[in-house]
C-alpha cells in the first residue's frame, strides 16, 4: 500500500506481507528532515552503500516464565535464545510494561523471578505497566533496584519528590554509535486509578508526550524519539494523532500482536507472554530517507531452544511452587473459556463457573466480578482441573466483600460494566443470579435495558436492597465502579474468604462437577 503523507516533508510507504511461522512484516519509507541524523548499527548484513541499520527488539505484557505445550510455546528461557540470535544486530531491547504479575509463580514470589529474566534479555530500557504496582510501590522500588537498566515513567509523579514513582526516570537517552535516541514512557490514567493506592500526580499523556518529545529533540538534540506506552489502542492512536514529534510508539497493555500506522507514525504492540516479539529495523538511506521494517517473530520451540543458564536459574523459583500446582481439584465436564476476547465482552462459562461457586458458597442475592479478575487468557480443557488452572485464572488472591446495594445502585453498576465494551476492558462484568441485556451502540450510562434486568429471575426493583458479593477492589471504586463506594458493607474483606481460597475450598469439597 502506498501512502502520501499530509505532513510536510514526509512520504511513507507501508507494505505488510505475511511470513511463515506467523511472522509478519511491515515497512515504512520516510523522507527525512534535514536535521534528522542516522542511528547506526554494527549489523551491515542488510545495508547497502550509503545506508545504516539500527535494530530494536520489543516485547510487552509477559507473565509466565514457563513455556506452553502449544505453539508458539514461548517461555522466558526460549525468548532469551531468540534475543541472543539477534545479538549480531546490536539491537536496542525495549519493554512496554507488565511482567511482575499476574502468574502462578508471582502469586508466591511477588514477581522476583522476573529479575533474572529481564537481566538475561539484556533490556536497555523499560516502562512500568499496571501490574508492576500489584505488590505496592515499596516492593516495586526494590524490584527496580535489582534490574540492570533504567525504567521510565514520564507522566506519573510522586507528590513528595515531584519525580517519577518507584525510582523511574522522566526520559532516557541511549547513545548508540555516536547518535542519541530519546525514550519516554507514557501511560493512561484509566489503569492508574485501579492500580496505585499511594498518592500520585498524573499528567496527560498527550500534552506531556509533546513537551518531552519536543524537549528531547530541541534541547537534548536527540536524533529519534521512541515512546514506550502502556495503554489501550484508542489512547495510543490519540497520542500518535496529536504528537508528531514522536517517531515510533511501542505499546503494551493490549495482548494481541498488531502494527498500525497512525498519522504517519508506526505503532506496535508485540503480543504477550514471551510468545511473540518485534524485530524493528530502521534503515537510513543516504541523508534523505529511512525505511522501517517491523517483523513479528513467534517464539516457537522448533525455532528456538530454551536458554539453559536462565532455565537453571529459574529452578529455584519453580521448585518452590511446582509441587503444589498439579494437585487435581476437580473434574470438569466442559472446556472453560477464559480468553480475554471472550470474557471481556460477553458471558462465558468460566465466568459463570466462578461466580456460581461464589453464589453457592455465600448464599447472597447476586454476585458481580469484573472480567479483569480472570487472568488466564486461554481455554481450559475439560477433564482434570488443577491448582495450576485455578492460579492461572485467579492469581491475585482478591479480597471479597458483601454489600447492601439498592436496585438503582445495581443498575448503575451494570452500566459501568458495559461502559468500556468496545475496548475489551477488564471492567466488563461476569455475574451470577443477574440477567440483563444492553445496547453497545448507545451512549455510556444508557446502555442497559432496564426492563431486561432480573435478579434471581425477578424484575429488578430499583428501591429494593440486595445482598451483593463483589471484590473489595470494586467496592473501592476501581475499574470505574464508583457507585459501589456508596453501598453499606455487610461483611468486609477481613470477614470474607478471598476469592482464590473460596473457589479452591469449594472445588476440594466436591468429587465431580
Amino acid at each position: 500500500m502506498l501512502f502520501q503523507s499530509t505532513r510536510k516533508h514526509f512520504i511513507h510507504k507501508v507494505i505488510i506481507t505475511s511470513k511463515v511461522n506467523h511472522n509478519r512484516e511491515s515497512k515504512r519509507l520516510v523522507s527525512r528532515m534535514p536535521s534528522f541524523d542516522a542511528i547506526a548499527s554494527e549489523d551491515n548484513n542488510n545495508s547497502t552503500n550509503g545506508s545504516t541499520i539500527v535494530s530494536i527488539l520489543h516485547f510487552n505484557d509477559s507473565y509466565n516464565v514457563e513455556s506452553r505445550s502449544v505453539e508458539p510455546s514461548g517461555g522466558a528461557p526460549r525468548l532469551v535464545t531468540a534475543f541472543n540470535a539477534h545479538k549480531h544486530c546490536d539491537p536496542l531491547v525495549l519493554f512496554s510494561g507488565d511482567i511482575m504479575a499476574p502468574s502462578i509463580m508471582s502469586s508466591f514470589t511477588k514477581g522476583e523471578q522476573m529479575i533474572p529474566v529481564l537481566n538475561a534479555l539484556g533490556v536497555d530500557c523499560a516502562l512500568f505497566g499496571n501490574h508492576e504496582f500489584d505488590f505496592g510501590v515499596p516492593h516495586l522500588k526494590t524490584f527496580v533496584s535489582q534490574t540492570h537498566f533504567p525504567w521510565v515513567l514520564s507522566n506519573v509523579l510522586d507528590p513528595e519528590t515531584n519525580r517519577p514513582m518507584a525510582g523511574a526516570l522522566v526520559s532516557h537517552i541511549i547513545h548508540r554509535n555516536g547518535k542519541k535516541i530519546g525514550i519516554i514512557g507514557l501511560v493512561e490514567e484509566q489503569w492508574l486509578r485501579d492500580s496505585i493506592d499511594e498518592p500520585y500526580i498524573y499528567r496527560d499523556f498527550v500534552s506531556e508526550g509533546k513537551i518531552l518529545a519536543k524537549h528531547l529533540k530541541e534541547e537534548e538534540t536527540v536524533d529519534f524519539v521512541i515512546a514506550l506506552t502502556h495503554m489501550r489502542w484508542p489512547n495510543d492512536c490519540l497520542l500518535a494523532q496529536n504528537v508528531s514529534e514522536i517517531d515510533l510508539i511501542l505499546g503494551g497493555h493490549d495482548h494481541d500482536y498488531q502494527c498500525r500506522r497512525v498519522n504517519n507514525i508506526l505503532c506496535v504492540k508485540s503480543g504477550t507472554d514471551f510468545r511473540q516479539f518485534s524485530k524493528i529495523d530502521i534503515e537510513f538511506i543516504g541523508s534523505e530517507k529511512y525505511e522501517i521494517k517491523c517483523k513479528e517473530i513467534s517464539v516457537n520451540s522448533f525455532d528456538f531452544n530454551e536458554d539453559r543458564e536462565l532455565k537453571e536459574e529459574l529452578k529455584k523459583f519453580t521448585f518452590a511452587v511446582e509441587s503444589k500446582m498439579d494437585i487435581v481439584l476437580a473434574d470438569v465436564g466442559s472446556a472453560l473459556d477464559g480468553r480475554f476476547g471472550s470474557i471481556r465482552q460477553r458471558e462465558t462459562n468460566l465466568g459463570n463457573f466462578v461466580c456460581d461457586i461464589v453464589l453457592a458458597t455465600t448464599g447472597v442475592d447476586a454476585v458481580l466480578l469484573n472480567s479483569g479478575t480472570f487472568r488466564s487468557d486461554q481455554i481450559h480443557t475439560s477433564g482434570a482441573f488443577k491448582v495450576r488452572d485455578l492460579v492461572r485464572i485467579l492469581p491475585m488472591m482478591d479480597a471479597l466483600v458483601v454489600l447492601n446495594i439498592t436496585g438503582r445502585q445495581l443498575l448503575r453498576a451494570l452500566e459501568c460494566a458495559v461502559s468500556q465494551f468496545a475496548v475489551l476492558d477488564g471492567s466488563f462484568a461476569q455475574v451470577s443470579r443477574i440477567q440483563f441485556a444492553f445496547h453497545p451502540n448507545k451512549s455510556v450510562g444508557n446502555r442497559v435495558d432496564v426492563q431486561s434486568v432480573r435478579i434471581g429471575g425477578q424484575c429488578l426493583d430499583l428501591e429494593k436492597k440486595y445482598r451483593l458479593v463483589t471484590k473489595d477492589f470494586l467496592h473501592r471504586g476501581k475499574d470505574g465502579y464508583n457507585v459501589l463506594k456508596e453501598c453499606e458493607v455487610l461483611l468486609n474483606e477481613d470477614q470474607c474468604c478471598n476469592l482464590f481460597a473460596l473457589v479452591k475450598n469449594y472445588l476440594e469439597s466436591v468429587a465431580n462437577l
